[in-house]
């Protein structure tokens, strides 16, 4: 397994280069972190913490880097919809960086994953929501147990000091 740092050392190259090849026919006015999951679940905090840590890394800093979803203002299957609605009439050409919790295999619990992709949030707990993003960030929480029930449960039951770890790499916070 890989050391923290290690970890860190990987998503940044991955987050550089996806960033760095991201088709831009027109360039984004903004850049937009939109945190999704929930402080109710600890599998799902995963994008709230990130979301927190972020807020405070970027606070007074750049006026066109912004943050959605946090533990006090949670992004959620309940409004994701709306406030990508939002974010399209708030901004003129934003770039949006959606991050959530995700399933995978057992060796890739901890491992934070970068795409150039949408990404289709609630998908493992049998959660029909809209894709979001241009570029996507997955924190790998659990196992994907391929059972939308199951994999619930396993989100419910996910080490809080694991998605701790994930949230501190994303946003590059004491290592």
């Amino acid at each position: 397994m890989l050391s923290q740092n290690e970890q860190y050392n990987n998503f940044v190259n991955e987050f550089s280069s996806v960033l760095y090849h991201l088709k831009m026919d027109i360039p984004f006015s903004d850049y937009i972190f939109l945190c999704v999951g929930s402080d109710k679940i600890i599998g799902d905090s995963y994008g709230p913490l990130v979301g927190e840590k972020l807020k405070e890394s970027f606070k007074n800093m750049y006026n066109n880097i912004k943050v959605y979803g946090t533990l006090e203002e949670p992004i959620s299957a309940m409004n994701l919809e709306k406030k990508v609605r939002e974010i399209y009439k708030t901004y003129e050409h934003p770039c949006i960086i959606a991050i959530d919790s995700a399933f995978g295999k057992e060796d890739k619990i901890g491992t934070v994953f970068v795409s150039d992709t949408k990404m289709q949030c609630g998908k493992a707990t049998g959660k029909n929501i809209i894709k979001v993003g241009d570029i996507s960030i997955k924190g790998i929480v659990a196992k994907d147990l391929k059972m939308p029930k199951y994999n619930f449960s396993s989100l419910q039951n996910a080490s809080l000091g694991s998605i701790m770890k994930l949230a501190d790499i994303t946003a590059s916070r004491n290592l």
